[in-house]
Order: structure tokens, then C-alpha cells, then sequence
């Protein structure tokens, strides 16, 4: 595995300072949270105004009390702003969750080439929605059905289902980005089509439960983060892109 320099652009101590407060719910939970919620009536309404009603309808409440907001919070969508106006050959992380992995790595479905793979997984309590890294125009949008393996195995890269985006800069540097189903992620929403406007701070798509993200750059871009930092979409910076577009 190839090194990478490494800078701190945005100090993870003031990543949540820069995030604007508002935290609403994703559209992508209205069936599931529908659903979950008429359920979580039925039971318990039946458990307590039955014959059955008895100790256990209360230990039930909790347990589906506790389910019901679980998924309220898996759901949520939090409103951000990057903390700088100035985006220009800046990639920013496109999801919340843990650096698994910084490489270079043969990319094989678009590039062809070698390039750098910074891979963030993440978890189940981990914000889902999914923001564009750069500014830059919509070139390519695909998917691939796949296996379900654990999104942060190396081979969930390669073998599991995933659709990619790729985008051009302004500057005209390519940047791809992979949205790969996980274990329990078997949903992979992807907002883009070819042709579309990328902006920071946008919404580009959704992977519902435990799942992962690959940012494809060229080899000369400078990383700014390390295998097992954290990082917090639309906010923390993953690199910087090389000035040169030759490079790319």
C-alpha cells in the first residue's frame, strides 16, 4: 500500500461547530417509518386493550418503543453547510462514518487506471444520507447488482452490489464515487443521472442500514485523512485535488 501524506485541514474537534443545527427526517424512511409506526400501534394496542394483556405487554412496549425510535433516528437527516466557501479542487467526504481505508488500487469499471480509494464505512447509527464530495457536472451514473458481504471487508469493493457516480470538476478532473450495499443494506438510492449539476452541500443519495462509500481520485491528489479517523459528511475534507488536471 502506497503512503500518503497526510494534512489536517478541518480539525475533527470543530467539525460539529460547522454543522448547521436543523436536523430533520429523510424522505427515503416515510414507508419504512409508516410501517414501523403502525406496528408498533397494532401490537401494543392489542397487548393492552385484549385478553391478553398482561406483565409482558410492558417489557413489549419497551422493546418496541425502543425499535421505533431507533428507526426514527436511522432516518435522520441533518442540514449542513461546508464551512467554506472556497471548494475549489476540495474533495469532501459524500457520508458520516470511520476511514476504512486510504490505498491506490486498480480501478477496473471506469477508470481503468490506478488511483486512490478513501473508503468511509458506515455503521448503523451512523447518518445514511449521502452528499456530493465536489462541485462539477454528472458524466457517468451505473449500477451493479452483487453479493451482501460486510461493507467493511476490502471485498465489498468489488463483489457487492454498488452503483457509481462519477463526476468532472470545474478545473476538469474526474472524481468517482461508489455507493456499495453492506450486510444489511439492500438498498442503494442514488439521486444522479448524467447530466446533473453537482454541488457541495447536495444530496446526491441514500443506502439504507450498515453500508459503505469509495472516493476514487487521481494518484497525484494530497489525502487529508488517515484509516480510522472520523469523519462527518459534507463537512470534513477527504483531500485535495492535484492543481495539474494532467494528473488526473
Amino acid at each position: 500500500m502506497k503512503k500518503f501524506v497526510s494534512l489536517s485541514v478541518i480539525p475533527v474537534s470543530n467539525q460539529t461547530d460547522n454543522m448547521s443545527k436543523p436536523t430533520g427526517l429523510n424522505h427515503e424512511g416515510k414507508a419504512t417509518l409508516t410501517i414501523a409506526t403502525a406496528l408498533f400501534l397494532c401490537i401494543n394496542g392489542v397487548l393492552f386493550f385484549s385478553p391478553l394483556y398482561g406483565w409482558w405487554s410492558y417489557p413489549a412496549l419497551v422493546i418496541t418503543l425502543g425499535l421505533l425510535c431507533f428507526f426514527f433516528y436511522f432516518f435522520r437527516d441533518p442540514q449542513r453547510v461546508f464551512p467554506s466557501e472556497d471548494t475549489e479542487n476540495v474533495v469532501v467526504s459524500p457520508a458520516d462514518g470511520t476511514v476504512v481505508t486510504v490505498e491506490e488500487v486498480d480501478e477496473p469499471d471506469h477508470f481503468g487506471d490506478r488511483r486512490i480509494m478513501i473508503s468511509v464505512f458506515m455503521s448503523v447509527f451512523s447518518v445514511h444520507a449521502n452528499w456530493y464530495p465536489v462541485n462539477g457536472t454528472v458524466t457517468k451514473v451505473g449500477h451493479q447488482d452483487g453479493n451482501f458481504h460486510a461493507a467493511f471487508k476490502p471485498k465489498a469493493s468489488t463483489e457487492n452490489e454498488r452503483s457509481l457516480v462519477v463526476i468532472e470538476t470545474p478545473e476538469g478532473t474526474p472524481v468517482m464515487m461508489r455507493q456499495i450495499a453492506g450486510a444489511l443494506a439492500r438498498r442503494v438510492v442514488t439521486y444522479s443521472k448524467p447530466g446533473d449539476q453537482s454541488r457541495i452541500n447536495s444530496h446526491m443519495g441514500f443506502i439504507k442500514f450498515g453500508s459503505r462509500v469509495d472516493v476514487y481520485l487521481p494518484t497525484g491528489s494530497l489525502v487529508c485523512v488517515k484509516v480510522g479517523e472520523k469523519v462527518c459528511g459534507d463537512v470534513s475534507i477527504l483531500a485535495k485535488l492535484p492543481a495539474d488536471t494532467s494528473k488526473a
